[in-house]
This record gives C-alpha cells, sequence and structure tokens, in this order.
C-alpha cells in the first residue's frame, strides 16, 4: 500500500509520524471526532479540522493514483507506452495533468483529424508540421485521390491542417499554457436574453456584466450561474485572444516561410475549436468548485452556530405556533420534550379572543407547571409575544421568541409523521419549535440542514461537497456537545461516532424494551453493536444519575481504571474525586503516562473530573424586540433598535428587528474596527444593537448598521440632524428591550 505521509504531512505543515498515524485510524474505521479527542497522545493533538483534512487529502491522492493506474494500463494495452511517457504519468500530481497525458490515447469519436487520418493525410501533415523550406502545395499533389476523397490540393492541406490541430489541442504543455493564462487573466461577463427583460428583474444587475475570474465573489458568481440556468442570462468565460495565440505561437510556429504558415492556420483553429472550449469549460467548473467551496464554509459556519445554540435544558415548555385567521396552536411538552396536551387559541385579529385565549393559557401553564414559553417567529410572533406578555403570567415564567425556519420541513417528514402519527401537521410544527428552545441541536438534527436557511445558494452547490461537509459540521457538534443516552432520538445518535442509522435505531428499540440503560457497558448488549462501534461511541454518550458517574462523563470507559487508581492512590472514591477540587489538585499526572496515555488524555480526564459531561454551550439568554416596533411601516431612519442575527453571507448579516422583515447590515457595516473578514465577527441568533439606515417599505427591504456612529463625521447636516431627532425614543426603548431580556420583568 502507498504511504502518503510525507506528501500531506508536507502540504498541511504536519509531523510525518502524526500523518502516518491518523491514516492509519482512519482505515481501522476510527472516525475524526474519536480520533481528535480520544488519540491525542498518537496525532501529536491534532484537532478536528486537521484530521478531517488528512481524511479527504488521502482519498483525493488515492482517487489520483487508481486514475493514474487506469491510465497507465489503458495505454500500455494499445501498446504505445513509452518509458517516457511513463515517468511524466506518474509524476503527474493532479488530475487535470493526467487527464492532459491521456488525452492523445483516448478512445475518442470521429473526429475531423480522425477523418484526415484516414484519407492517408497523416505523413502531409509531419512533413508541414517541420516547417521546413517546402513548397505545400506540390507536398499535397502527392495525396489527391478520388478513392480516398481528397478532390485537391486545398483538401490535402486542409486535412492536414485539421491533424496538426489535434496534435496542438492534445499537448499537455500547450493545454497547461492556456489553463494558466484562463487562471492568470480569465474573465467572466453575463448578458440578458433578449425578450427575457422583464421576467429576469432579479438579475438586472447581471443583465450587462463584466469582471475577472480570479476575483468574482462566489454568491455574485452563483446568481449569475443560476440567471443561466434558469434561462434568463448568458454566461461567457473567456481570455484575450491574442494572447492565447501568441503563448501557442510562440511554442509551436518556428518560422514563416510557407509551412509555418499552415501550422499558424491550424493552431488557431486548434485554439478556437478545440482547446479553448475545453480549457473554457474547466474554467467554469474550477471557477463554480472555487465558489462552492466558499459558499458551503459560509453555510456550515452559520449551521455550526445554530446547532451550538444556547439550550434552555430540560424544562417544562408551552411553545405557540403564531398565526392569525387560523389561530396559534399551542403544546405543552414536559421536561423530556414530551407531547402532553395540544389545542389552539385565537388572539390576533380577525377572532381577536384575548379573554378565552388568556384563560386556555393560565390554566394550561399551571396544569402542567409550564417554566418558558416558545413562541414562533414567523406570521403573528410579535402579535403574539404581546398577547402573552400582557395577561399576567407569573414573572418565573420564561417568554422567548424562537427561530422556526425549517419547522414546516420537519412537520412534514417522514421522521415526525413516525413520531406524531395521530397528530397533523400544525402541531408537529409546535412541538418542534418548543423541543428547539429546550435543546436547539437535538432538535436540528431531524430536519434537512439545506431547509433552514442559514446560508447562501446552497441549493445551487454541488450537493455531494455540501452533504460531506454537512455530515462532518453536525457530528462534530453532536459529539462535542455529547449526547444522553437514554433521552436521545434516534435521529441524534444517528450522527455519534461509530453508530449510524441501525445501531442507532437498535438503540432506541432495546431502550423501549427494556428500559434505560443503566451503564455504558450494557451498549455491548445492543445486537450488531461490536467492540470497534463500542470504542468509537461509548466516550460521547451520557448516562445521566448512571451508578458510575464516569458514565456522565466524557471519559472513555478504556481510562476509567487511570481513574480508579488515581482515587486509590489518594485514598478517596472517583465521587470524591469529583466533588472535591483539593483531592484533584494533588493528582501528578506525569506519574499515569504511559505508552498509549500521555499528558494531553491526562489533562482531558482531569477536566471531565472537575466537571463530569459539561456541556461547551452558552447559557440560554432570553431577548426581547423593542415593545414599540411591530411592522415595517414603524421603522424610520435613525432608529436605533435590539436585533437578532439570523443569517450570514459574505456580504453581510441579516438581522430580525421583529417586524417580519429581516434587515441587512452591510458588510461595511458589520464592526467599527477594521478587520479582514468582518462576518467572522459576528455569530448566528447573537443580541446586537442596530441602527435603521433606510427602510424601502413597497419593496420590504431594511437597511441596518452595526456601527456605533454609522453615519460617521462627515455625514452630511440635515442626516445627522434627522438621526438626532429620531435617536432619544428610539434609544430608550432599544435599551428597555435589552434590559428586559436581560433581567426579565
Amino acid at each position: 500500500m502507498i504511504n502518503y505521509a510525507a506528501k500531506i504531512a508536507q502540504e498541511l505543515s504536519l509531523q510525518p509520524r502524526f500523518v502516518e498515524a491518523t491514516t492509519t485510524l482512519l482505515d481501522g474505521g476510527a472516525t475524526v471526532p474519536f480520533i481528535s479527542r480520544y488519540r491525542k497522545e498518537l496525532t501529536g493533538t491534532m484537532d478536528e479540522v486537521e484530521v478531517a483534512a488528512v481524511r479527504d487529502r488521502l482519498a483525493q491522492l488515492r482517487d489520483l493514483d487508481k486514475r493514474r493506474e487506469a491510465i497507465l494500463k489503458s495505454i500500455e494495452e494499445q501498446e504505445k507506452l513509452t518509458p517516457e511517457l511513463k515517468k511524466k504519468i506518474e509524476a503527474a500530481e493532479t488530475m487535470a495533468a493526467l487527464e492532459d497525458l491521456y488525452l492523445p490515447y483516448k478512445p475518442k469519436r470521429k473526429t475531423k483529424a480522425s477523418v484526415a487520418k484516414e484519407k492517408g493525410l497523416e505523413p502531409l501533415a509531419k512533413v508541414l508540421w517541420q516547417q521546413g523550406n517546402v513548397s505545400p502545395e506540390q507536398e499535397a499533389e502527392q495525396y489527391i485521390s478520388e478513392e480516398k476523397g481528397v478532390e485537391d490540393v486545398n483538401a490535402a492541406l486542409q486535412g492536414a491542417r485539421d491533424i496538426m490541430a489535434e496534435w496542438i489541442s492534445e499537448d499537455a504543455e500547450a493545454r497547461q499554457k492556456i489553463r494558466d493564462l484562463f487562471k492568470a487573466e480569465g474573465m467572466i461577463s453575463s448578458r440578458v436574453l433578449k425578450g427575457k427583460e422583464v421576467e429576469g428583474q432579479k438579475y438586472k444587475d447581471y443583465f450587462e456584466w463584466e469582471e475577472s475570474l480570479k476575483t468574482i465573489p462566489s454568491h455574485r458568481l452563483l446568481a449569475i450561474r443560476r440567471g443561466e440556468r434558469e434561462g434568463i442570462l448568458i454566461m461567457d468565460t473567456f481570455v484575450p485572444e491574442e494572447s492565447a495565440i501568441d503563448r501557442l505561437s510562440r511554442q509551436f510556429v518556428q518560422g514563416s516561410n510557407a509551412a509555418a504558415e499552415h501550422v499558424a492556420t491550424a493552431l488557431k483553429d486548434s485554439y478556437k475549436r478545440l482547446i479553448k472550449p475545453s480549457i473554457e469549460t474547466e474554467a467554469r467548473m474550477e471557477s463554480k468548485k472555487a465558489a462552492d467551496t466558499e459558499a458551503i464554509s459560509v453555510f456550515v459556519d452559520n449551521i455550526k452556530q445554530l446547532l451550538m445554540a444556547a439550550p434552555l435544558g430540560q424544562k417544562a415548555v408551552l411553545a405557540l405556533d403564531p398565526g392569525f385567521r387560523t389561530g396559534c396552536k399551542v403544546v405543552c411538552l414536559d421536561r423530556q420534550g414530551k407531547l402532553l396536551e395540544h389545542t389552539a387559541i385565537y388572539p390576533n385579529e380577525p377572532q381577536k379572543d384575548i379573554h378565552t385565549s388568556a384563560a386556555i393559557i393560565g390554566a394550561l401553564c399551571q396544569k402542567h407547571n409550564i417554566e418558558a414559553i416558545a413562541i414562533g417567529n414567523g406570521t403573528a410572533s410579535r402579535e403574539t409575544e404581546q398577547f402573552v406578555k400582557g395577561i399576567g403570567l407569573p414573572a418565573s415564567i420564561i417568554v422567548a421568541m424562537v427561530n422556526e425556519s425549517g419547522a414546516s420541513i420537519y412537520s412534514a417528514s417522514e421522521v415526525a409523521r413516525e413520531e406524531f402519527k395521530d397528530y397533523d401537521l400544525t402541531v408537529r410544527g409546535a412541538v418542534s419549535i418548543g423541543r428547539r428552545m429546550m435543546d436547539p441541536l437535538a432538535e436540528l438534527v431531524k430536519i434537512d440542514a439545506k431547509s433552514i436557511g442559514v446560508g447562501q445558494y446552497q441549493h445551487d452547490v454541488d450537493q455531494n461537497a455540501l452533504k460531506h461537509s454537512l455530515d462532518d459540521t453536525v457530528m462534530s457538534c453532536v459529539n462535542g456537545v455529547g449526547v444522553e443516552l437514554n433521552t436521545a432520538s434516534k435521529q441524534l445518535l444517528t450522527y455519534v461516532s461509530g453508530l449510524g442509522p441501525q445501531l442507532a435505531e437498535n438503540i432506541v428499540k432495546h431502550r423501549n424494551e427494556n428500559g434505560a440503560f443503566k451503564s455504558r457497558e450494557d451498549l455491548k448488549s445492543i445486537p450488531r453493536l461490536g467492540d470497534k462501534a463500542f470504542e468509537q461511541a461509548a466516550g460521547f454518550l451520557r448516562i445521566k444519575g448512571a451508578k458510575n458517574i464516569l458514565d456522565e462523563s466524557a471519559v472513555h470507559p478504556e481510562r476509567y481504571n487511570t481513574v480508579y487508581t488515581m482515587a486509590k492512590d489518594l485514598g478517596c472514591t472517583v465521587e470524591d474525586l469529583v466533588k472535591d477540587q483539593n483531592l484533584r489538585s494533588r493528582i501528578d499526572l506525569k506519574k499515569y503516562v504511559s505508552d498509549d496515555l500521555g499528558l494531553p488524555t491526562l489533562k482531558d480526564i482531569l477536566a471531565e473530573l472537575a466537571k463530569p459531561g459539561r456541556d461547551p454551550r452558552e447559557q440560554f439568554e432570553t431577548f426581547a424586540f423593542a415593545d414599540h416596533v411591530h411592522e415595517i411601516k414603524d421603522l424610520s431612519v435613525g432608529m436605533k433598535l435590539p436585533g437578532i442575527i439570523t443569517n450570514i453571507t459574505k456580504f453581510g448579516a441579516f438581522v430580525d428587528v421583529g417586524v417580519h422583515q429581516d434587515g441587512l447590515v452591510h458588510v461595511s457595516h458589520l464592526s467599527d474596527s477594521f478587520v479582514s473578514d468582518p462576518t467572522k465577527a459576528v455569530k448566528l441568533q447573537q443580541k446586537v444593537m442596530v441602527t435603521v439606515l433606510e427602510v424601502d417599505v413597497p419593496r420590504k427591504r431594511i437597511s441596518l448598521s452595526m456601527k456605533s456612529d454609522p453615519y460617521g463625521k462627515s455625514a452630511p447636516k440635515q442626516d445627522r440632524k434627522k438621526r438626532e431627532e429620531k435617536e432619544p425614543e428610539g434609544d430608550l426603548q432599544a435599551k428597555l428591550a435589552m434590559l428586559k431580556g436581560k433581567f426579565g420583568k
């Protein structure tokens, strides 16, 4: 088996022995979370990003070698594999370089060159190719043949040029020169298709557009490609033709005689007919790949922030899915998220039955000892929130708005139908809203991540690459937080290291039939869950209230004996170690170092003993919008308002200020100070203060700023005066709202 460790180590600036150990672990079926968490000594404490990079590069190199072997075999079978060609193929480091070398030997359909060769014109092409002082016409006369279909001198010369054009197009060096030219000077242009001007108004910016292929932002390229796919735009990728012809001429045209003129003519034909379309297609694919990578990166960052949002925890929750005419669906959930009761209320227009609705909510809160109320942030959310806050519920009950993006997708999914087959879509959606407040991660894994709506053009990118990145992200989040074995859904368990759908289903089935798991060791009785799966999964599964306190922690069972030894050496129990910081401070970690156990893992063990099963997510905080703002028409330039970031893109962040239409904070208004990527300075669900810069009610567009002085000292006097007139009330309302969110009523 080929050892790729040295190459990968050099490319990723890692040590070869650690890369080799990581490769061995990956080949043995270990997952990225397991390797980075429980094999730190072997990997030199590589984090998940580094381990995943090794995995992905390893796969690329193996794919490259697999293709290399197929190409060598094909050329060898044609009996055309020379030592020099073999050496070039073995040295090729990219798929493009490999395919360039294979191109002359690749089986192909009938071409102009192949037809000319069938007519016996290849010898003529070879004579002209030498560019000696010969008469092309006299040489061509020898090949005139009615039988072979070569009518005259011109036909013979044309056939020879077709053959030379193919030789040029199949030259690896020539193709690389044009490829490099596209990378350096490539441009992208778009124009509107005639008659599509009205239909394609949303693409108006790209009706006449031209930009460097090297610098075009991801979102712009994907927008143009979408416009092309929808039949609105025509997109072109090109380089200056003169530059391309010049580069090729310097390689192939060696003189200024008559034969060289035929080579030059063949060269121009080769570029326009063969090389340009091929490399242009490559350039389009490469630019799309780069745009996809950037868009996927943005989407993955957003999803991670959403998955790792602060959980309320195990509380009795009443959830409301707001509405007007159809009313608000109400569900009550116990502390484990089990549905207890559901009903509907009609506190908003047109019924406006506030008295009955208030009585129902009050009774349900009392009956089920409700500790928190979750309100979906969709239609009628602000009105419903105002109603709930105005009915005099106990101050101890938390009232919070919950992002309901994707809840409707969940409610119609197979997952929801399986769990709530006797309930309609509205009940399922309300349950999802309530559970999302309790534990966003556990609930969001049930929804197709693409449907959550926190990216840019996620439906336009390579779906396989997107799925790969999303699976990595979800797995990282799930295993980073840890999973409660006795309450986790099948969907959540699926993402635990070493499990997958079938074992997750077997665990839930065993739990339903035999009751709660008492210890991690009980996992070994699960059908098809062998030693390898147990090794990969056990450390990430938690059992709250287990007899062995280590089963509640992230300490792996393979290290339990080390902890027992630590306790024995101090003359205490493991429980004493957990409770007493003084006892833990007396542990000399160096004493427990062995061949397979080093200080990195020992430090992790000590950290777990200090706080077994700690949740890395932030603490839950309530939030309130400004009371005086409910609709877009309530906004005016200069207002300062509290808001929540709902989406982050490369061009800015979208903020919900409570008017059913998110506003955009352009990237230039995200921060007071200069940072290379301002979007990295904010995160999803972050509570922020924004200033209204512009409101376009007909188009439902809101422009916001997060700068402390969005207008700047150079702003026109009338703008500053308008701002000063608007700010006092806005500032006061905003501060009150923020204080309410932080300290409650």
